[in-house]
C-alpha cells in the first residue's frame, strides 16, 4: 500500500492502523529480546500478559495459551527473560504489542534451574535426609568458623560469640566465599577440619549477595563435603530469604550468620543462672543429707543404748516377770476350769448313783401306780355312764315300753312271725297275742281288711 504525503483526502483510524500493522508486521522479521517482566497477568484464559522492561523503555506482550503449556520455569514479575517475538499491532485499539512465540530464563533464572537440578539429584541420592543429620552439643568445647576472614559475616559470628559465650574459644578457617575456586577450596576446608577434629561443631558463613555471588555455596563437591562431614555443620549463607545447596546438606540451617553462631553458643547468663540454681541446690540436699545422717546417728545410739547388756537384762528381768504373771495367771485358770469340771463330774456321778436311782424309780412307780388307779376310776366312771346312756336308749326303743302303753304284738302260734296285717291270717287260725303282762291264744273267727 503506498500513499502521497501532499494528498489531503483524509483516512479513517481503522485504515490507519491497517496501514500501521501492515508495515510493522510485513517488515519486521521474528526478533530475539532480553528484558525483565513486569505487570504480569494469567486470567482465565490461561494467555500471558506482560511487559518486558529495561532500564529506560517497555513494551507490552502476549503469550498466548497454546504457547506458554510449554514453559518448564514459572514466569513472574523481576523475571529475567529471552524471548524470541514476533511484532503485532492491536488494530481496535491501536496498540504495539510483541507476541511472544518462545521464552527463556537468563542470568538467575539459567542458575535456578541448575540449582534444582542439583537440588532434586542430592535428594534422590538422599543426602538432605533428616535422619542422617549430626545433633548439636549442648555447650561446644571450641567453635569452628568457616568463611572469608575479610567480610562482614565473621564481624558478625564473632560478636554474637562475644555476647553469648566469650569463653569459648574459637577457630577460623579461612575461604574464599565467592569466585571460581571458591567451593573446591571450601569443600577442602571442611573436610580438614573433619579429619583434624578441633572443634565440636563447625559454622558455615557468608553474607548477602545476588544467586551469583552466593552460587559457590550451590555446589555439589560443597555439598558432599558438608554431607561427609563427621562434626555437625550449621549453614548461614546470605539474608533470611536466601536459600543454598548448603543449607539443605547442613545438619541445621540459620537464616543468617549472627543466627548461625545464636545457634551453637548457648546463653552465658542462662548458665550463670543455672550455677547459681544447682549451687542453692547442691547447698539443700547438703543440709538434708546431714539432717538425714543425724536423725540415723541418733537412731543408732538408740539402738546401742538399747542393745547395752544392762539394757539387755532389763529386759530380760522384765520379760521373766510377765511370763511369770502369765504362768501365775494360766496356773489359776487351769485349776478353776478343773474344779468346774469335777463338780460337773461330781453331780453327773450323783445322778447315776444306785440310791438315787432306787429313789427315782420308787417315785416314779408311785407315780405311775397312782395315776392308774385314778385311770381305771375315771374309766369305770366313764363305762358307767356310757351303760346308763345306752340302757335308757334301749329301754326307749324296747317295745316293751311300747306295749305298757296299750299296744300288743300278735303272733301265728305255729310261728314266730308277727302279724302286721289281717290279710297274714285266716279263719280258725290260732294267734298268740301278747300284752305288757302276760299272754293269750285266740282264735280267728272274722278278718275285716277295711278298719
Amino acid at each position: 500500500m503506498s500513499f502521497i504525503a501532499e494528498d489531503r483526502t483524509p483516512l479513517s483510524v481503522s485504515q490507519l492502523n491497517n496501514m500501521v500493522k501492515e508495515l510493522l508486521e510485513n517488515n519486521l522479521p521474528p526478533l530475539w529480546i532480553e528484558g525483565e517482566i513486569s505487570n504480569f497477568a494469567k486470567p482465565a484464559s490461561g494467555h500471558m500478559y506482560f511487559s518486558l522492561k529495561d532500564s529506560n523503555c517497555q513494551v507490552r506482550s502476549v503469550m498466548f495459551r497454546n504457547r506458554n503449556m510449554l514453559l518448564d520455569f514459572k514466569p513472574e514479575n523481576g523475571s529475567q527473560v529471552l524471548a524470541k517475538v514476533r511484532i503485532g499491532f492491536y488494530e481496535a485499539r491501536g496498540e504495539f504489542q510483541v507476541l511472544v512465540d518462545r521464552l527463556e530464563e537468563v542470568g538467575d533464572g539459567q542458575l535456578q534451574q541448575q540449582f534444582e537440578r542439583l537440588k532434586k539429584k542430592l535428594a534422590a541420592e538422599g543426602l538432605f535426609d533428616e535422619d542422617t543429620k549430626l545433633e548439636l552439643p549442648e555447650l561446644p568445647q571450641r567453635i569452628g568458623v568457616i568463611t572469608s576472614p575479610t567480610g562482614a559475616a565473621i564481624r558478625d559470628v564473632l560478636s554474637v560469640l562475644e555476647r553469648r559465650f566469650p569463653s569459648i574459644p574459637v577457630s577460623i578457617y579461612s575461604v574464599p566465599v565467592q569466585g571460581k575456586d571458591a567451593a573446591a577450596k571450601i569443600a577442602q576446608m571442611i573436610l580438614k577440619a573433619s579429619v583434624q577434629q578441633h572443634c565440636d561443631v563447625l559454622l558455615l558463613v557468608r553474607g548477602g549477595g545476588s544467586l551469583e555471588d552466593l552460587w559457590s555455596f550451590n555446589e555439589e563437591v560443597v555439598a558432599r563435603a558438608i554431607v561427609d562431614c563427621k562434626i555437625p555443620i550449621v549453614s548461614g549463607v546470605g539474608h533470611e530469604v536466601d536459600i543454598s545447596i548448603a543449607d539443605f546438606a547442613a545438619d541445621v540451617r540459620a537464616a543468617t550468620p549472627s543466627a548461625a553462631a545464636e545457634l551453637v553458643a548457648p546463653d552465658q547468663y542462662s548458665y550463670l543462672q543455672s550455677f547459681d540454681y544447682y549451687a542453692d541446690r547442691l547447698l539443700q540436699l547438703t543440709q538434708q543429707h546431714i539432717k538425714q545422717q543425724k536423725q540415723q546417728l541418733h537412731w543408732l545410739k538408740q539402738r546401742l543404748r538399747q542393745q547395752h547388756p544392762q539394757s539387755q537384762l532389763h529386759q530380760l528381768e522384765n520379760k521373766r516377770h510377765n511370763l511369770s504373771k502369765r504362768l501365775l495367771h494360766l496356773w489359776k485358770n487351769q485349776i478353776s476350769t478343773k474344779k468346774s469340771a469335777l463338780k460337773l463330774q461330781l453331780s453327773h456321778l450323783q445322778q447315776q448313783s444306785p440310791l438315787m436311782l432306787i429313789n427315782q424309780h420308787q417315785n416314779q412307780l408311785r407315780s405311775l401306780t397312782g395315776r392308774l388307779k385314778q385311770s381305771s376310776v375315771n374309766q369305770h366312771k366313764i363305762k358307767e355312764q356310757k351303760l346308763a346312756a345306752c340302757a335308757r336308749t334301749l329301754n326307749a326303743l324296747s317295745p316293751l315300753q311300747t306295749l305298757s302303753r296299750g299296744y300288743a304284738i300278735v303272733n301265728m302260734q305255729q310261728s314266730s312271725e308277727n302279724i302286721i296285717s289281717s290279710e297274714q291270717v285266716k279263719i280258725d287260725d290260732i294267734l298268740k297275742i301278747r300284752f305288757h303282762s302276760g299272754s293269750v291264744h285266740s282264735i280267728v273267727t272274722k278278718t275285716d281288711t277295711n278298719e
